[in-house]
């Protein structure tokens, strides 16, 4: 059986957006499931918005995501095979299946014109075809750099079975000649693709259905090589909430911007799986689940809507599983961002209060500051918490935590409960002088695990001066 092999091919032109990490999920998912090959390839031969950064943020969001392509260390970039795509391009030069077209950008401009004022679909003619460039006698003009463009089929049809759509059929008479060399000598991306991917031995070609209308190219392309074509599978594009192409106006689109915002990356991957894709009532998965069962036939082929209240609730759940230890190291940099010391609690127990609470760590983060921010009780919520038996209770409270032989949360508890028994109230009255005068907060996670985590000396001295 042939090694199934797939590939992700981004532009570092800027971030790196759901749609092409939903597509690499797709890829490394397919490659998994047949134990094959995923590979990452850089298409950087845009030299004009291509820049190191972009691409560094490709390799980052890869690496977050934990899509381990197999090609680490040995990436394909665009612009180190100049070379290669020359040399199939003289390939196709001397079979006649290319040829070199003079036509400035003014005469081209004029050609469309034409063609729109006759009501036909604007097109290249061909008119640099050699036997046509004869018969209309052209010759070649002094100073012009030439494209190389492919002769495209003029007879017959292209079909092929994609896997996400079906079967898909393309008249050549709707295909002009493609220029796949630009006259300063970079390939143009339907070459560039197609070439690459018969050098990485690609068996599966997956992307967005925005591309459906470049493989009838490429698979004339394919052909003119003497290469089987890959299977296509073609995703339909990802809309934001209201059904529109999601963009910057429903918020962040970038995978960068979801790890700022505090999101999981396992939350994401299982997000982004599944939207588009399904099987069965299959909601939550791992990768190792997703790979076991992905199949591009279970692709929808409308395009998905991004939920992002299901997105956050989503990685709530996934912080509430998530290790208490890995969530205080995600935290930590987001507590010192905002004005705590880190370092000044634990910081490992506060995460375990917490993490059932919140839906990102930017969520975690902004609870934890109770224990982190000055401590800075408001007097008139601690006048108002003494009153009605709230003194009395307190007094009686006291005692009983500087009795006890280990600050632990069961014990904290088991005191204050024990108070109210004795004096006949409610827990609340206990619970809101103990909550305003010990952690100087409006509202706190369970009372006795916060008192443990700030400490017997804090919570015993902050009681005291208050009685």
């Amino acid at each position: 059986m042939t090694e199934v092999r797939t590939r992700i091919a981004p532009s570092p032109t800027g971030m790196m957006h759901l749609g092409t990490a939903r597509t690499a999920i797709y890829c490394w998912a397919v490659a998994r499931h047949f134990g094959g090959k995923f590979l990452l390839r850089i298409e950087d031969t845009d030299q004009e918005r291509s820049t190191p950064e972009a691409t560094q943020v490709i390799l980052d969001s890869m690496k977050w995501l934990n899509l381990d392509y197999d090609n680490q260390g040995a990436v394909v970039y665009q612009m180190q095979r100049l070379p290669r795509y020359k040399e199939v391009a003289d390939q196709l030069l001397a079979k006649g299946l290319a040829y070199w077209d003079y036509c400035t950008k003014e005469e081209l401009d004029a050609m469309r014109e034409a063609q729109r004022a006759r009501g036909e679909k604007p097109r290249y003619d061909g008119r640099w075809r050699p036997e046509r460039a004869a018969a209309l006698g052209l010759v070649k003009p002094e100073g012009v750099k030439p494209v190389l463009r492919f002769r495209n089929p003029d007879e017959g049809e292209v079909t092929w079975n994609d896997a996400v759509y079906g079967t898909i059929t393309v008249s050549n008479k709707e295909l002009d000649d493609l220029i796949i060399m630009r006259a300063d000598g970079i390939p143009t991306y339907n070459f560039a693709v197609v070439v690459d991917d018969i050098d990485m031995k690609m068996t599966h070609v997956i992307r967005g259905a925005d591309h459906i209308n470049n493989t009838p190219r490429q698979i004339n392309l394919y052909r003119a090589l003497g290469v089987e074509p890959p299977i296509f599978g073609h995703l339909p594009l990802i809309n934001g909430p209201d059904g529109k192409k999601l963009s910057k106006r429903h918020g962040s689109v970038a995978v960068t911007e979801y790890k700022k915002a505090g999101y999981l990356p396992e939350a994401i991957f299982n997000y982004l799986a599944r939207l588009g894709w399904g099987h069965g009532n299959m909601e939550k998965f791992s990768r190792e689940e997703l790979a076991r069962v992905f199949d591009l036939a279970d692709c929808s082929r409308a395009a998905a809507r991004m939920d992002f209240k299901k997105l956050a609730w989503l990685n709530g759940q996934y912080m509430k599983e998530a290790d208490d230890a890995r969530l205080a190291g995600l935290v930590k940099e987001r507590i010192a961002a905002r004005g705590g010391d880190p370092e000044s609690a634990d910081l490992v127990k506060i995460c375990a209060l917490l993490k059932g609470r919140s839906q990102t760590l930017e969520d975690l983060a902004d609870q934890a500051m109770i224990f982190f921010n000055p401590y800075s009780p408001v007097e008139a919520d601690i006048a108002k918490s003494l009153e009605n038996g709230g003194r009395e209770a307190l007094a009686a409270l006291l005692p009983r935590l500087e009795a006890l032989p280990e600050w632990k949360a069961p014990g904290i508890y088991a005191a204050m409960k024990a108070v109210c028994e004795e004096q006949g109230v409610k827990f609340g009255v206990i619970a809101s002088p103990v909550r305003v005068i010990a952690v100087a907060a409006a509202k706190v996670p369970q009372i006795d695990q916060t008192l443990e985590i700030i400490g017997r000396d804090k919570v015993l001295e902050r009681l005291r001066a208050r009685l």
